[in-house]
């Protein structure tokens, strides 16, 4: 996940919630993108390390557990940029100007000028993160499959180039699609910060109850006694998401009968939200008591990484013929003075 301070329900149904699953089934290794919150945020790097902090809170929070995944800062295992710099000296141009999220993001991001070597450049950066590892799988939502598939076309084009009795490098990793509901934010759209309307993890109770009132609901019920849909209701996609089925059958009940206004559905709601938010909180509270616990946690991470890492690229330089070293003898004989 890129640097980008506390973390929302969004990013918690999105991907963090199954990476604590994926932790007790695989071998996975979890980092925080601070190079990559460059590629946009390059003016202002203020934050950088407060935001990269946040994030290894909650995700502690939420259960990563270092003892069963390692967890590290990109910028702290510098053979990521190396495999990066690499790597981009084989990748066509127009191999990154077609993938999807690129003119995305280009076209919505505004007032920042993304015009850049290492905005274009940044799914090359991505293939070298998953690469490095030799990843088997990566789990994403629908909208990156196209990033593996490009990570997946550069470790052939690499492995082609440079394979030696076609013994790969890399493995091709597959994109492991993980379902991630899309969870609406108070304004009905998805939650995110940038759109101010997001429910982060470390909101406290009043917090949450106090944004949830504030939430829009069915258009079509705009006084008490008309009668709602759930279906079409963003307060009612939360509840399918977070509540229980007990909740959920009141829920249809009583918005398509009038018998409950919105008041009493968004309570609701949010009881299933303090519940979950709660424990989370507690778990963070120890380690926002002692910072070093958390720090001591990045550093070791860093340093496996860094071991697993310095690994691949030994293979790396001696495929690409990059192994050498000063005390290597050169392959031919040094070319004698024919003067008299």
């Amino acid at each position: 996940m890129r640097s980008t301070g506390k973390l929302h329900l969004g990013n918690y149904v999105g991907a963090l919630e199954n990476w604590v699953r994926m932790q007790e089934q695989y071998d996975c290794f979890f980092f925080i993108a601070d190079w990559h919150a460059l590629t946009t945020d390059y003016a202002d790097t203020s934050r950088l390390k407060e935001n990269s902090i946040d994030v290894l809170l909650d995700w502690l929070a939420a259960g990563l557990d270092p003892a069963k995944c390692v967890m590290f800062i990109q910028s702290h295992v510098p053979a990521h940029a190396e495999l990066h710099l690499l790597l981009s000296m084989i990748t066509p141009v127009g191999w990154l100007e077609r993938v999807p999220t690129y003119k995305e993001q280009k076209e919505n991001i505004k007032g920042k000028d993304l015009d850049t070597y290492g905005f274009l450049g940044y799914p090359v950066l991505q293939s070298a993160d998953i690469l490095i590892y030799k990843a088997d799988v990566v789990p994403v939502g629908e909208d990156q499959v196209a990033h593996v598939e490009l990570t997946r076309e550069i470790a052939r084009r690499f492995n082609g180039f440079y394979a030696a009795k076609r013994e790969y490098v890399f493995p091709e990793p597959a994109a492991l699609l993980t379902p991630a509901p899309r969870l609406p934010g108070t304004d009905g759209r998805k939650m995110s910060k940038s759109y101010g309307n997001a429910l982060l993890l470390t909101d406290a109770e009043p917090v949450v109850r106090q944004k949830l009132k504030t939430m829009v609901t069915d258009p079509r019920r705009i006084k008490r006694t008309d009668r709602g849909d759930p279906d079409v209701c963003p307060v009612g996609d939360l509840h399918k998401i977070f509540s229980s089925k007990e909740t959920m059958a009141k829920v249809y009940e009583g918005c398509r009968s009038a018998g409950i206004g919105c008041i009493e559905c968004k309570s609701w709601v949010a009881d299933a939200l303090v519940k979950i938010l709660n424990p989370m909180q507690e778990r963070r509270k120890k380690y926002e008591d002692n910072p070093r616990l958390a720090w001591d946690i990045l550093e070791a991470g860093s340093a496996r990484a860094r071991e697993v890492a310095g690994g691949t690229m030994d293979e790396v330089r001696k495929a690409m013929g990059l192994d050498y070293s000063p005390n290597d003898s050169l392959n031919s004989e040094p070319a004698k003075d024919s003067t008299k």
